[in-house]
């Protein structure tokens, strides 16, 4: 089960305020298939998934037993955070 913060909600409307369009869906299919995660935060995991030609979708997430709870999400240039 995935669950969201109140901040991680808040999150769709401040970032369509800027021009950028993220859904539920893609939020989830970031966590449930990323193409990456960076363990580098633990116990915070950054699910990474590619969001556009030049970005990539970043998740921060955390589980608690079988739920991950969303704590936020950015897109992120793939240049700074795609590995060659």
């Amino acid at each position: 089960m995935i669950v969201f913060t109140k901040h991680a909600r808040e999150k769709f409307s401040v970032l369509k305020r800027h021009g950028v369009h993220v859904t539920e869906d893609e939020v989830r299919r970031a966590i449930e298939k990323p193409s990456a995660i960076d363990y580098s935060r633990e116990p915070l995991l950054i699910a990474q998934v590619v969001f556009d030609a030049k970005r990539v979708l970043r998740v921060v997430y955390k589980r608690e037993g079988s739920t991950k709870k969303v704590i936020t999400f950015y897109p992120g240039r793939k240049k700074q955070y795609e590995k060659n």
